[in-house]
């Protein structure tokens, strides 16, 4: 379509390509009739793939600069763009649920077509006011032992989880998905950003074999796709969850993997807008893109979401921008360690470094608190006492330490846990644990009543009876071994 067809076809919000810079196109309109901030815009070219715009400056009186939802490969000058008169809007409602979505809400799953009536939302809204919205204090349990023990989760509450490459962030975001969703009577949305293909189908498989992909909606911005769609993708799926919320009133369980690339995705926007990058390289609006997105993930009465994040931290530095920015809206910060990871504890979470707002006797009662405080000493005794202990040896230290390293190493072993969604690769059975289980385990740790075990009977079991089984089973095999090798 030209400018001239356009305009004698009654369309006077018409503006054409002036410049293509990658993801962002600057698109000059006629006498100045320019769409506002955030509008969305459509590209009337000749490819089958819808490709829409998203205003975000106005250079001058005539010119914007938009940034592209899609690859702009093939876009030329000249070509027409129309102003669709209102911001992007994506599906939402019980048709979308099952299906998998790209950041503009188009399905990516080969199935059939969303049907026209669909319900459509704008991306961009403003969280519930604060007199409206719900706080919570249930526990939301999640069969991990070292989550539920250290750092409780709460319904209603946002949860991140923090580690570098390789620590096992997706890896735990998945076991909190399959344990959570199976058990999770409302609705789940999940968000890739930035994700690999590998691991959206991997997600898709196992929720499709779990038999929860019914209730689940899945939205990707591929690492493979422009900033723009990765910028967005959160929002899409933010904006699903609030409709479940505000108009079905259904809980919501809200999963993003990983949230450090929609800050990254930012920051390319950001310098292919032209601006001046802020510390480290980050955007200067990098708070406040950060704070619109958590801010919006928030309860009112009578329905909650609930927000478990994945977050990835750059060359493991804990003092990033981005890392501490995200921080600041939890209130659960799970952080997830190289040397935990490197001595074989899995899920390698530093119970030191990890908090909680629901770990208070008030809310999680006396005896889960005074545990966790409990395992919390003995750890970080056994930490001060690491150079010691490499330099002279355990034999070194005052009884009282030697008990304390003692049953620390054996708290260590306990807090590890096979996941069930590697029991294929490791061949070890999955294990959820209850929170009594936990408790009673960590109990009986810290009094004393395995101190004559060997660690090994604790490292990737779930509850304590399954340890003293696997205890009875070694010395039973170690005292068969002698009469064999006598008898042969």
């Amino acid at each position: 379509m030209t400018l001239d067809s356009a305009e004698s076809e009654g369309i006077t919000a018409c503006g054409v390509v002036h410049a293509v810079r990658g993801a962002v196109v600057d698109v000059v309109f006629k006498d100045g009739a320019m769409p506002p901030i955030n509008a969305a815009l459509n590209v009337e070219w000749d490819q089958p793939t819808v490709l829409l715009l998203e205003v975000h400056s106005h250079l001058d009186m005539t010119t914007l600069r938009a940034v592209a939802f899609r690859s702009t490969a093939g876009l030329s000058r000249g070509v027409v763009v129309r102003a669709t008169g209102s911001p992007v809007t994506v599906p939402v409602g019980e048709a979308v649920l099952g299906r998998v979505l790209d950041a503009i809400g188009h399905p990516q799953d080969d199935g059939t077509s969303l049907p026209d009536d669909i319900p459509r939302r704008s991306i961009h809204a403003l969280p519930p006011l604060l007199r409206t919205q719900a706080t919570s204090t249930q526990v939301f349990e999640t069969g991990i032992k070292v989550i539920d023990l250290l750092t409780p989760m709460a319904q209603g509450g946002k949860a991140a989880m923090f580690g570098g490459a390789g620590v096992g962030k997706t890896v735990l975001v998945m076991e909190l998905i399959r344990a959570m969703v199976e058990k999770y009577q409302g609705i789940s949305v999940f968000a890739g950003i930035g994700e690999r293909s590998r691991e959206g189908h991997e997600l898709l498989t196992e929720m499709q074999a779990s038999g929860v992909l019914t209730r689940t909606v899945l939205v990707y911005g591929q690492m493979n796709e422009p900033p723009g769609a990765r910028w967005r993708a959160p929002l899409t799926a933010l904006t699903i969850s609030e409709y479940f919320r505000d108009q079905k009133h259904k809980n919501v369980l809200l999963l993003m993997d990983n949230v450090f690339r929609f800050v990254q995705a930012g920051a390319e926007v950001s310098n292919l807008l032209g601006r001046l990058p802020s510390r480290v390289g980050y955007q200067p609006t990098l708070a406040t893109e950060v704070a619109r997105l958590q801010e919006r993930i928030a309860s009112v009465a009578g329905a909650a979401v609930t927000a478990i994040q994945a977050v990835y931290v750059p060359a493991d530095d804990f003092t990033d921008p981005a890392v501490t920015t995200i921080s600041s809206h939890m209130d659960c910060v799970i952080m997830l360690s190289r040397a935990q990871a490197s001595e074989g504890f899995y899920p390698a979470i530093d119970p030191l470094a990890s908090s909680s707002m629901l770990l208070d006797p008030s809310v999680v009662g006396d005896e889960h608190y005074q545990t966790a405080e409990d395992v919390r000493q003995a750890l970080a005794r056994f930490k001060e006492l690491s150079d010691i202990i490499s330099l002279l040896g355990v034999e070194e230290l005052g009884t009282e330490d030697r008990l304390i390293v003692n049953r620390a190493r054996r708290l260590q072993r306990f807090l590890t846990q096979p996941f069930m969604v590697t029991e294929a690769f490791t061949g070890t059975p999955g294990a959820s644990v209850a929170l009594a289980d936990t408790l009673a385990g960590c109990r009986a740790i810290l009094d004393g009543a395995t101190d004559n075990w060997s660690e090994s009977s604790l490292y990737m079991v779930g509850t304590l009876e399954q340890a003293r089984a696997k205890e009875v089973a070694t010395k039973a095999n170690d005292t068969a071994t002698p009469l064999n090798e006598g008898a042969a």
